[in-house]
């Protein structure tokens, strides 16, 4: 398992790398990143929110069943379509949730860990984790979505948080 990087670590802030050759170092990051997320337990992960700036993502979004893992490498957005809102929180943003205004329906190209081109066609929540997982390969947190006065009432309430676990550790 990885540990989850919490805002506002500036890894979440980078742009990640292209990954240029799907090997066992990929594959392996892979799997500690879907342990990771189901033990969070979350609904998809970026390989920022694990400290490591590259352009890797996972998203099953079965709940408990956990029988539907996605894992992409360079994955991009190539359609959009409709919009609409939808109640997000984040792993990297613990205890944040609000709502959000997003595509209904997205095209996703990307490569899965045997080397070979995937097109996802998805819309309801398996399109907005997609988007969300993506926008962390860009350095964008769903955070960024929202007006700088929620932004900036988060960001307190996190640094507030970031302290009582620091306190409780020590």
């Amino acid at each position: 398992m990885r540990e989850i990087v919490i805002y506002p670590d500036p890894v979440l802030r980078k742009k990640a790398r292209e990954v240029k050759r799907i090997d066992d170092r990929v594959a392996r990051l892979a799997a500690e990143m879907a342990e990771t997320m189901y033990a969070a337990p979350g609904i998809g992960l970026a390989a920022p929110q694990v400290g490591v700036s590259e352009r890797v993502i996972l998203v099953d979004v079965t709940g408990p069943e956990r029988k539907e893992l996605i894992t992409l490498v360079n994955p991009v957005i190539v359609e959009k379509e409709g919009m609409v809102i939808f109640e997000e929180g984040c792993l990297s943003l613990p205890e944040v949730r609000e709502k959000v205004e997003r595509a209904a329906r997205v095209l996703v190209r990307g490569y899965d860990l045997d080397e070979r081109e995937r097109e996802i066609e998805a819309e309801g929540l398996l399109a907005i984790a997609l988007q969300h997982e993506i926008d962390h390969l860009n350095g964008v947190l769903f955070i960024d979505y929202l007006s700088r006065l929620k932004r900036d009432m988060i960001e307190r309430k996190l640094r507030k948080w970031k302290r009582e676990i620091l306190k409780e550790r020590s």
